[in-house]
């Protein structure tokens, strides 16, 4: 029988495993973003890496999100397997993820409402030691108030199979998007940065064929997408950057972009 609550798998490797260092490192994060005023994001699309790779272009999306902090209520949140195989949207049993800074309750009423459609499975497997999911946990702990988490690990699947669980999950104002996803990964740092940048413009053109070679979390990536493009979002860039940016060497770099998506014509840049 699997745990209530899952623990942190990835603390202290990803991220510091101190609470007291990753609520620091995490506000410092945060304030170090520019803000910026406008409408209310519907998603953010955000990388995963470790924060001192990346830590820096997923605040820059999650600082967008201050003035909203205490109305999001209910995250609903897809990010690509890396260890366990999965077809179609794994959903854990368990009552709560915890974090270093804490433990977020699961919104088992949101499970539940998509529990019946053929692609989500529910897999603890799967969730167990996913850092793409994990990693988002500190920033949502920080830049919002009370909220109650919708986490699922995607495996292959179509992009109008994702968007149907989204469809279901979408709500009002009190539902925020998040999917976890880095760019491309171990090119040279010039072409990383050419291959990347085509990869944003396809994102910002709310194309739902990307491959997981331009972008990690394709497949969550492409519903969403998919689901924006039919509800009238656009897309913003807020980050671009790769770890020979940040933290490591330029020969073999990771890319990491950062999105908002929030209804078009509505001050959204």
């Amino acid at each position: 029988m699997s745990p209530a609550v899952r623990p942190p798998a990835v603390a202290g490797v990803f991220y510091t495993g101190n609470a007291a260092q990753l609520a620091a490192e995490v506000s410092r994060l945060l304030g170090a973003a520019p803000g910026r005023a406008g409408v209310q994001p519907k998603a953010l699309i955000v990388p995963h890496a470790g924060y001192i790779y990346s830590g820096a272009a997923a605040a820059a999306a999650y600082a967008r999100l201050a003035p909203w902090r205490s109305l999001i209520r209910r995250v609903v949140l897809l990010g690509p397997t890396h260890r366990v195989a999965v077809r179609g949207l794994a959903i854990p049993s368990a009552d709560a993820f915890a974090t270093p800074l804490g433990s977020v309750a699961l919104d088992r009423t949101a499970l539940a409402a998509v529990a019946g459609l053929s692609q989500v499975v529910v897999s603890d497997a799967a969730h167990a030691q996913e850092h793409s999911l994990e990693v988002q946990l500190p920033f949502l702990q920080t830049a919002l108030d009370d909220f109650r988490l919708a986490p699922f690990a995607v495996g292959h699947c179509r992009p109008e199979a994702v968007a149907e669980v989204l469809d279901r999950l979408w709500g009002g104002a009190e539902t925020l998007i998040v999917v976890s996803s880095d760019l491309s990964h171990f090119l040279p740092y010039d072409v990383a940065r050419s291959v990347d940048a085509v990869t944003c413009q396809r994102i910002a053109a709310l194309v739902s064929d990307l491959e997981p070679d331009e972008a990690c979390g394709a497949y969550p990536l492409n519903g969403l997408l998919l689901a924006a493009r039919r509800r009238g979002l656009a897309a913003e860039l807020v980050e671009l950057c790769n770890s020979g940016d940040t933290a490591g060497d330029k020969a073999r770099v990771v890319g990491y972009g950062a999105f908002t998506l929030a209804p078009a014509g509505a001050g959204h840049a």
